[in-house]
């Protein structure tokens, strides 16, 4: 079996027994400037550009992708027919998990404005919330959407703070949904992007918020309709968002949302641990060495799924 993965020192060290390699299995590697010649049975599909992905996606011969990401609209309808797809959620759920609880944590004790008093030198300041402001997530409602792997992790890291955690499925009634979006302190986004669900959250989704209610999307920029939001934040429609991902990503120098007061965003960085290449390797030699028993990997894409 040869096998495409990423030129990085922990992937390359997969072809050395002595370092947990794997063996009987055929290791080559590409980056974004080369992509090795000849057939392979699999790739291993992670920190490349769009260029590369379709040379990889076209190697002759290819009869499995694994890529290492949750998501896989990047790769989903540009397979060929009959080539099996494998997806990598098991190496981001936790991460994504803990930076969802940080960012209510931070929100919740009003870190985000103190950070820029003390970017100005001040002690104390008019933009800083009040004291009756700075609260707990004991007793707030919040409202997964999204609940799958991502969702089960944080009602687990949520449990000792006594909030109240609910989730929107899929299968949710729309009015149970809505329902839902009245009373919630929190909406956090854990959706992948899919022509269902892109602009899922626009000006009459907003609407169903409470105006203190904050919003947090760790999920696809694409799920938010950007204009709307901005919009519900300048009119105090909303309490505030956490964005770890945008529309459009990055975000223009001169966007608004950079300079509300009651925004906090992070680089789409959710998921990144300083371990996570070495991590994305183990996980990468647990899946060959599956297929080298004869097991099914984790992480098959039912066909048709697009998520």
């Amino acid at each position: 079996m040869r096998v495409l993965l990423p030129d990085l020192p922990d992937f390359r060290a997969l072809s050395q027994p002595d370092e947990g390699g794997v063996p009987g299995v055929t290791l080559d590697h590409y980056d974004r400037a080369h992509v090795p010649d000849g057939p392979a049975d699999g790739v291993v599909l992670w920190m490349t550009g769009p260029q590369t992905r379709e040379r990889l996606l076209q190697v002759p011969g290819l009869k499995w992708v694994l890529t290492l990401t949750a998501g896989i609209d990047h790769v989903q309808g540009r397979l060929p027919d009959g080539v099996a797809l494998f997806n990598a959620s098991r190496l981001h759920d936790r991460a994504v998990a803990v930076h969802a609880l940080t960012g209510m944590l931070a929100a919740a004790r009003g870190l985000h404005a103190f950070r820029d008093a003390q970017g100005r030198a001040q002690w104390a300041s008019p933009a800083l919330p009040t004291d009756s402001r700075l609260g707990t997530l004991d007793g707030l409602n919040i409202v997964l959407w999204g609940y799958g792997h991502i969702g089960r992790n944080l009602e687990e890291l949520l449990a000792p703070h006594g909030a109240h955690v609910r989730g929107i499925r899929s299968t949710t009634p729309t009015d149970e949904r809505d329902e839902l979006l009245r009373a919630a302190d929190w909406v956090v986004l854990l959706l992948p992007s899919t022509p269902d669900t892109r602009g899922v959250v626009n000006a009459d989704t907003l609407a169903l918020l409470k105006p203190d209610a904050w919003l947090m999307n760790v999920g696809r920029g694409n799920l938010i309709v950007t204009d709307d939001l901005v919009q519900a934040l300048q009119e105090h429609r909303l309490g505030g968002a956490f964005l770890d991902v945008t529309d459009p990503e990055p975000l223009p120098a001169t966007h608004p949302l950079w300079k509300l007061p009651n925004v906090i965003i992070t680089p789409h960085i959710a998921s990144t641990t300083t371990d996570l290449i070495r991590r994305g390797a183990h996980l990468t030699r647990d899946f060959l060495i599956d297929l080298q028993q004869g097991h099914e990997p984790d992480g098959r894409v039912t066909a048709g799924r697009t998520y």
